[in-house]
């Protein structure tokens, strides 16, 4: 049967259709089953194209992604970025692009070593090496990674084993195989059926509960960003987490406020931790996130606690343009967007030891963090709990925060870890080690949210290894497809 191959103008409009269905297969859509349909898109003729063309259906396949997918760049540059309108387009016009050039330089080199040898094989792990390039080049955006929307697909056992990268090396050959397969090639239709039917043999649960249930309270204050850092906006703070926290039942052991709950540095919020520490029961503990500094200037986005309650956090992984400036001197004062109003933050150190409130070995990932999922899994090591403290106001009422949550859940899957979400405004959820939610808030509203949470112990093979076994196996996956130099 002969190979159909699409004119390259079609196929650059088929890509650019890819990205938006991957979007779909993500939160809030959850249509998993888009992913390797937008894959095999992606692959469908591919071979039939030069290097360059390649890399043009790349760049097509990631406007198509990001521009539907992260199009929440735009509410946070706006919204609360101080930027008109026009300004705002323009700069997430150039994210956009941007980070699309990731997929046109994967696809380019693709075609420019790679031959149709092994070609599905070649093509999920070029796809695979092209996110891990994204997960560190530039401090890296591993947001909406192909195998992020399978945390509710049959693929999901997969994530114990290898995490969000093995799902994603999964997704991509289901999406290249399925192409083969409609040139009935049994080959590929035999592959196939394993890559779907292993998860069957997999182990449902790779760590067990220890310890008894503890009782967490999280308090959502629903406050507006825009005036949060004025002395209204602190007054409010104040008053809304303190009314919350003297709300709680004699039962709660645990009550975590968000990132920056308190609009303020540590040292001048002290007496309102320690007055909101008195007022609960006896035995409870508080944890909050909050600005520190130092004597010598510099500044963290931390996790701290009062009560009984050893060690803090600081945030390791900033956010470019939110916590930090990259190139300072060249930016700062160019445009009022670059003339950020907080200090530049600093990252504390990659190795940090687990917070202990109470029983509970609690491992930390402050917002942004939680999308790298070997970070959460270095933290889990040594924790029995996960905690995720953020703000998603940002966000505003864009599909980002439930994205956001998506990937939350998937580190409680690749760890084994129920994982205790914190936020601002929503989506503020506790997750089981299955990474399903088991109690949610509503967004937008000032609430609390109640749940029993116990620690497992045990380790995952992908807590254990971390993604390097994955990204090697990408590499390997290429190498039999590499031209052969006469």
């Amino acid at each position: 049967m002969a190979e159909f191959r699409l004119p390259p103008a079609l196929g650059y409009l088929a890509a650019l259709a890819a990205g938006g269905l991957s979007t779909l297969s993500a939160s809030p859509f959850k249509l998993w089953w888009l992913a390797p349909v937008a894959a095999g898109l992606v692959y469908f003729g591919i071979h039939a194209l030069s290097p360059r063309q390649a890399a043009l259906r790349g760049l097509c396949y990631g406007i198509g992604l990001f521009g539907t997918g992260a199009s929440w760049v735009y509410v946070s540059i706006h919204d609360y970025g101080y930027t008109g309108v026009p300004l705002a387009l323009f700069l997430t016009t150039l994210f956009v692009v941007g980070l699309s050039l990731f997929f046109a330089a994967t696809f380019w080199g693709y075609r420019r070593l790679c031959g149709p040898r092994l070609a599905p094989f070649t093509f999920a792990g070029a796809w695979v090496l092209g996110e891990w390039l994204r997960t560190w080049l530039f401090t890296g955006f591993p947001w909406l990674l192909l195998g992020s929307a399978q945390v509710d697909s049959p693929l999901a056992p997969w994530a114990p084993v290898g995490g969000v990268y093995l799902l994603s090396l999964i997704t991509a050959l289901t999406g290249s195989l399925g192409v083969e397969c409609l040139w009935r090639r049994r080959w590929a239709a035999a592959s196939l059926a394993a890559l779907w039917l292993v998860p069957l043999a997999l182990p449902t649960q790779w760590t067990t509960p220890v310890g008894a249930p503890v009782r967490v309270a999280l308090l959502q204050g629903n406050l507006p960003q825009l005036i949060k850092w004025s002395p209204e906006g602190q007054r409010r703070a104040v008053d809304t987490y303190l009314a919350l926290t003297r709300g709680l039942g004699e039962d709660v052991d645990l009550v975590v406020w968000p990132e920056a709950a308190l609009p303020m540095f540590e040292d001048q919020a002290e007496p309102i931790l320690d007055r909101a520490r008195t007022g609960l029961s006896e035995g409870a503990e508080l944890l909050t996130g909050i600005l520190q500094r130092d004597g010598s200037g510099l500044y963290y986005n931390s996790v701290v606690g009062r009560g009984d309650v050893e060690g803090e956090y600081r945030k390791a992984h900033l956010v470019p343009f939110g916590e930090y400036l990259p190139l300072d001197a060249l930016l700062r004062g160019a445009i009022d967007f670059f003339d950020l109003p907080a200090p530049a933050m600093t990252p504390g150190p990659a190795d940090q030891a687990p917070i202990r409130a109470g029983d509970l070995v609690i491992g930390n990932a402050i917002c942004y963090e939680i999308i790298y999922a070997d970070l959460v899994a270095s933290r889990a090591r040594e924790a029995g709990v996960l905690l995720t403290v953020s703000n998603d106001t940002w966000f505003g009422a864009s599909i980002g925060p439930l994205q956001h949550l998506q990937m939350a859940r998937l580190r409680a899957l690749e760890n084994g870890r129920p994982v205790i979400r914190a936020t601002s405004n929503g989506v503020t959820a506790l997750i089981d080690p299955q990474g399903r939610v088991t109690a949610r808030a509503p967004q937008f509203e000032t609430a609390v949210l109640e749940g029993d949470v116990t620690a497992t112990q045990g380790l995952t093979l992908f807590t254990r290894t971390g993604s390097w076994p994955t990204w090697l196996l990408a590499a390997l996956m290429v190498l039999p497809g590499l031209r052969r130099r006469g």
